[in-house]
């Protein structure tokens, strides 16, 4: 593999100076993307150390595992073109973006050996596109961050794929089919034992308004109670803090999971061994029981959109307030949701349809 960019190397040993290692305090997804590339490159390249830093440079979690993500699928591409990620210039960058529009992403085998995987599924779609392009772009500018001599971007030509901040490929679903999905969650859940926690993290999620990322990363330490409400404090996007108030009906939810757990953990929704939930898990256990219920399948990050759809679609809604329990610091965010609601339900064409179909019931008659 060419490209080694020893120039590198001090900045990489630097980081392992001093009485303690800054390794100790990297964040999970840092850990993980360490590990992985080390088992690829060894101890002697800096590559793994300065990636991780990288990763544990980001201020949310939720940027820190979308850029290791997308890390990986460009360290892969660069790995198999015989080039270090390192020392990709702009013709291969640019290559990768060709890439991706046509390489099929993994899949687990079926019948195969666990982790067994091949690429069969579905190229990559412009968000992941945009995920990997930004992931690599952002890796870069922190190694010219980090380099006394600097280091140019290939990425900054790289043409990204347009993403409509007004479009969302996640079906949604109507007030009354979320009501459905609840039900399902508390009384039909195939795991009986996992009803309670279900049940309580929809409701919390759906009615608090939150990011999944947000409510997992919760502790049982940020419930509280302020001027009559119960309350949760989260880290919203953008590494701030917000006070978010519970209503009766999803504390409830809470407090009776809560009771039920057999495991003492930390976190507010925890696995059975006490450990944090993650998000594959929530995902796996919507995608079940959205299709118990007869819904579409989704995971858990149209959550919000729905919530706030429908919080907008309320005759005495009020667009500013909506906006504070959404978090969104731009109005502008917040009426991209009720642009969404006003295509769909009050697009003018189902009148024009129904004027024409009038019409021709007359013709016929």
């Amino acid at each position: 593999m060419t490209g080694s960019a020893p120039v590198l190397r001090p900045v990489a040993s630097a980081l392992s100076t001093g009485t303690r290692n800054p390794r100790d305090l990297w964040p999970e997804h840092a850990r993980r993307l360490y590990d992985h590339l080390m088992a690829l490159y060894g101890e002697d390249d800096p590559l793994p150390t300065l990636a991780a830093s990288w990763i544990a440079h980001q201020r949310s979690d939720n940027t820190r595992r979308s850029y290791a993500r997308g890390f990986r699928v460009f360290e892969e591409y660069a790995r198999e073109h015989g080039t270090h990620p390192v020392a990709v210039k702009f013709t291969l960058a640019d290559g990768f973006r060709l890439w991706l529009e046509t390489t099929p992403q993994w899949q687990r085998v079926k019948g195969g050996r666990p982790g067994e995987m091949t690429r069969t599924g579905k190229p990559y779609s412009d968000a992941s596109r945009a995920n990997s392009l930004s992931a690599a772009s952002s890796f870069f500018r922190f190694l010219d961050k980090v380099s006394d001599d600097g280091v140019k971007n290939p990425f900054d030509a790289v043409q990204r794929p347009y993403i409509d901040p007004d479009f969302s490929s996640t079906p949604g679903y109507t007030e009354q089919e979320w009501a459905k999905l609840l039900v399902t969650a508390r009384d039909a859940h195939r795991v009986a034992a996992y009803r309670k926690r279900t049940y309580a993290l929809l409701l919390v999620l759906y009615t608090c308004c939150l990011r999944i990322d947000a409510l997992l990363n919760a502790r049982i330490e940020h419930l509280g109670y302020d001027r009559g409400h119960h309350v949760l404090r989260v880290k919203v996007k953008g590494g701030g803090r917000a006070k978010k108030p519970i209503p009766p009906a999803a504390w409830d939810a809470l407090q009776d999971y809560l009771a039920s757990r057999d495991a003492e953990s930390a976190w507010l929704f925890c696995t059975a061994s006490g450990g944090k939930l993650d998000e594959p898990a929530v995902w796996r256990t919507l995608q079940s029981i959205a299709e118990r219920a007869g819904l579409p399948r989704r995971g858990p990050h149209g959550t919000k959109v729905d919530a706030i759809t429908h919080a907008l679609a309320k005759p005495d809604a009020r667009p500013d307030k909506v906006q504070r329990w959404a978090d969104h610091r731009d109005s502008r965010t917040t009426q991209r949701y009720n642009k969404r609601k006003e295509l769909l339900d009050d697009s003018p064409g189902y009148s024009l349809a129904a004027d024409v179909a009038g019409a021709l019931a007359q013709r016929t008659d």
